[in-house]
């Protein structure tokens, strides 16, 4: 199987079953989210601290991060994007 992806389309679409597993997670705790919005998040905050991740260690953080915490930074980045 490859795991070698030639785009971040393509990783992006790779991870789409965990990243609406988690948009549904969140759902039914009433926050509402899309899924390129915890892409973003995982971009943003945990994945660029990293080298040299599997698609496991990444489908991995979607599903074991606090949805809270993923709502509650996505509300702070957000807010300072607008000033």
């Amino acid at each position: 199987m490859d795991l070698n992806f030639h785009s971040i389309d393509e990783l992006y679409n790779r991870l789409l079953p965990a990243l609406k597993c988690k948009k549904r997670e969140m759902i039914t705790l009433k926050l509402m989210i899309e899924e390129q919005e915890i892409w973003h998040f995982f971009c943003d905050n945990v994945w660029c601290q990293k080298k040299g991740l599997t698609i496991d260690e990444m489908v991995d953080d979607i599903l074991n991060t606090n949805s809270m915490d993923i709502y509650i930074r996505k509300g702070a980045q957000n807010e300072n994007n607008r000033q």
